[in-house]
């Protein structure tokens, strides 16, 4: 018996909702974080069909928890498009001047460890557009320094070679590593092991491969050897999600227990603690999340009995302390120690006094060290908090003049005489001399207007222009103000035999007080002596508008 027509009409269109929900079933999500170009998204968006394929932007502009926000929602992404620049390995960022959002490794490492969240539950490929994504290149921790490490502590060579291969197979220590931890189980994921192409350029050639359309389809979880082959020029890359059954898997359920928003800061200090109590060489891998739990305890956390009780049991466990303090003072790489002994005394086994004995040790060792250099400087410089050594020791640190790292060492400590070596040594050093130099006038810049004016007047007296360049840019950070060194340098401009030292004069003079030498005839020599650019526009011409600016006439 037929039904009547109003049930008919019912049935048709509980029919229809049915098909609809199971097409929308089918619909893949591509979730784009755009931090910074819009060219691979809108790219994507125009070639991937909308019933087949539901864009979702996670970014929220002006909403600093967009992430957060995203996995409130329950957003589920099949496949996840990432833009911008990547160089540092810490976080997605973008160039443009009124972009404020970005994307913290951190935050995805929480992301991917928190289980009330599953954004990255279902992907299926992952699209990193960004610089170095996919490096292999061990960030911090090189083979050779653990095995170094391991047998000041004890061990013996074999077992050293032995431990740091398996610690280093382990341990997530490269961007590649990284992303792998972070898209567990994901098939597919594609990014750059050098430098990735700007968006003006990835947005064509990604168009070229979905036009063709001849690979397989965007979110199967199979790589296209035709996609890495159209950016093979921009060493496009691919690997896979870490698997449970992976090396590194262990390594992940050690880091997810650092950022799972379920675990607890008494839970969280209390793995410090088990980490702690492991051999020391893996102890070290988990200094940067050691770091940040312990910069995570507020006032509050610290006050609770938990925490309290899981901060007492480190600083009372003498037997790691001292593990952790030999294994620290025989670490040769000053930046790594300096932050160790800086976490040895938070974690209370380092008196302020220890700490202070301790961190001389670790510049007593670095001066009597063959490889000492411009990142030794900078460590010891940024690290010495105004204070200095022993004279004792001092004297035992002695630097000959020619020696410029460890003058610029002592310079930092307060020996005036070293300061003085550094200062001669800027009209007078190698290219890996200038680089200490700039590292040291960093931390230390020319104030006094008589060095000022000395230094100028030596540079405007060089002879060779190769090296009149590099100390001008050595100098260029100082932001000079003294008007009588700029006038110097200013007369020098005319006289450049090359366009690298007018653009190096150029680059000293935009970022001083410029205004205070701008005159006529001076602007009038820029645009005259100036040598031509091979490169069109450049430095000497912002100068030359900007002086003319100030002067009040039209560019």
């Amino acid at each position: 018996m037929p039904l009547p027509r109003r049930f008919a009409f019912a049935a048709l269109a509980a029919l229809g909702m049915l098909v609809h929900g199971a097409a929308l079933a089918d619909q893949a999500t591509v979730c784009t974080i755009t931090v910074n170009s819009a060219d691979e998204r809108d790219v994507m968006r125009r070639y991937l069909p909308p019933d087949r394929y539901q864009f979702v932007e996670l970014v929220e502009r002006g909403r600093p928890d967009w992430l957060a926000s995203a996995c409130r929602k329950r957003v589920r992404c099949d496949v996840l498009v990432i833009s911008g620049h990547f160089d540092g390995g810490d976080e997605f960022y973008s160039d443009r001047v009124d972009a404020r959002e970005s994307l913290p490794v951190a935050e995805m490492e929480r992301v991917s460890c928190g289980g009330d969240c599953g954004l990255f539950s279902q992907l299926k490929e992952v699209y990193l557009f960004g610089c170095n994504t996919l490096n292999p290149d061990s960030l911090h921790a090189a083979r050779d320094e653990l095995a170094r490490s391991l047998v000041a502590a004890g061990h013996s060579p074999s077992e050293a070679e032995h431990l740091s291969q398996a610690l280093a197979a382990r341990y997530a220590d490269s961007n590649r590593d990284k992303m792998r931890a972070i898209f567990k189980d994901v098939p597919v994921i594609y990014g750059f092991s050098s430098k990735a192409p700007l968006g003006a350029r990835a947005g064509p050639l990604l168009e070229r491969y979905l036009q063709a359309g001849d690979g397989p389809p965007v979110g199967s979880g199979q790589p296209s050897e035709k996609l890495l082959a159209l950016f093979a020029s921009a060493s496009m890359t691919t690997t896979s999600g870490v698997r449970d059954a992976d090396a590194q898997s262990a390594y992940r359920r050690d880091l997810c227990e650092f950022v799972d928003d379920r675990v607890s800061a008494a839970q969280r200090v209390a793995f410090v603690h088990t980490l702690l109590r492991r051999d020391m060489a893996e102890a070290r891998l988990f200094l940067d999340p050691i770091e940040r739990t312990l910069d995570a305890l507020s006032a509050t956390d610290r006050a609770a009995v938990p925490v309290e009780q899981a901060l007492a049991g480190i600083a009372g466990d003498g037997a790691t302390r001292e593990r952790f303090v030999n294994y620290m003072r025989n670490v040769d790489d000053a930046e790594l120690r300096a932050r160790m002994i800086a976490v040895g005394a938070r974690l209370g086994w380092l008196s302020a006094s220890q700490q202070g004995a301790e961190w001389t040790r670790m510049v007593e060792d670095r001066m009597r060290a063959a490889n000492l250099g411009a990142r030794d400087v900078d460590v010891i410089c940024r690290s010495s908090g105004g204070r200095g050594v022993d004279p004792a020791v001092a004297a035992s640190m002695h630097a000959d003049g020619r020696d410029i790292a460890r003058s610029a060492i002592l310079a930092c400590l307060g020996d005036g005489a070293a300061h003085a070596a550094v200062l001669h040594a800027l009209t007078n050093v190698s290219d890996a001399d200038a680089a200490i130099v700039q590292v040291y006038l960093r931390h230390h810049p020319i104030v006094a207007p008589a060095e000022l004016r000395n230094v100028a007047q030596r540079i405007a007296s060089m002879h060779d222009a190769k090296a009149q360049a590099r100390a001008l840019d050595t100098l260029a950070d100082n932001r000079v103000s003294d008007v009588e060194s700029l006038e110097a340098l200013a007369r020098l401009f005319p006289a450049a035999k090359t366009i690298s030292v007018q653009r190096a004069i150029a680059g000293i003079l935009i970022r001083s007080d410029y205004q205070a030498i701008a005159k006529p005839d001076l602007v009038r020599a820029l645009r005259e002596k100036r040598l031509k650019s091979p490169d069109g526009q450049d430095l000497i011409d912002i100068l030359i508008r900007r002086m003319q600016a100030s002067l009040g006439k039209p560019a």
